[in-house]
């Protein structure tokens, strides 16, 4: 399996976004040694594509997998790509406050702590639906892990397309999230136009 080992802060400085976004509490004071410099279209282009494919953590044959499958769906193709990729189970543990960062979201899905619906899931790229219910598995609830990753993500918003209990490590999805509500830096238009070439 293919890892990616860029340093977060490094690659967010290389792609302008803030480290928060991702789930860390950081901040770097250097500045992007390519601020100030033009940039081509091709080059935003291929900016905004690469900061949906590392805020996400996907990698090129999946994303470009999920861009086709977005095309497909009926509407347009740039908010269906940001909702298939904000569906995502690993995202959703994210989002629920389950997990700091993404990458944590995804070993917490690889290591069978998830339930969807009562079923054991260990697939980050797992599309959860509309009225799925996820939980963390009552065997781990207990785990010390948990009680630090709840103090530290106590302060965060739970986006409004899922209902939480947080005491209970357990979430529903409501409904799948709008664009609007993905508040995720990315201009999903460049990606179409790069992939529309």
């Amino acid at each position: 399996m293919a890892v990616n080992r860029v340093p977060v802060l490094k690659r967010c400085r290389a792609l302008g976004i803030e480290p928060m976004v991702l789930g860390y509490d950081k901040k770097s004071n250097r500045k992007s040694p390519r601020e100030g410099k033009k940039v081509s279209e091709y080059g935003l282009q291929l900016r905004e594509k690469q900061k949906a494919k590392f805020i996400y953590g996907v990698l090129e044959k999946p994303f470009r997998n999920y861009y086709e499958k977005a095309d497909r769906a009926k509407g347009m193709t740039g908010e269906n790509l940001m909702i298939l990729l904000e569906s995502r189970l690993d995202n959703v543990i994210f989002r629920m406050a389950f997990a700091r960062t993404r990458r944590e979201a995804r070993q917490i899905v690889d290591h069978k702590h998830v339930l969807v619906n009562g079923k054991c899931v260990n697939i980050p790229s797992y599309l959860v639906k509309a009225g799925d219910v996820i939980e963390i598995r009552e065997k781990t609830k207990g785990i010390q892990r948990y009680k630090d990753i709840l103090e530290v993500t106590a302060k965060r918003l739970v986006p409004e397309w899922l209902d939480v209990d947080i005491e209970g490590l357990k979430g529903t999805v409501k409904e799948l999230p709008s664009r609007e509500a993905i508040d995720v830096p990315v201009n999903e238009m460049l990606i179409v136009e790069l992939y529309s070439k």
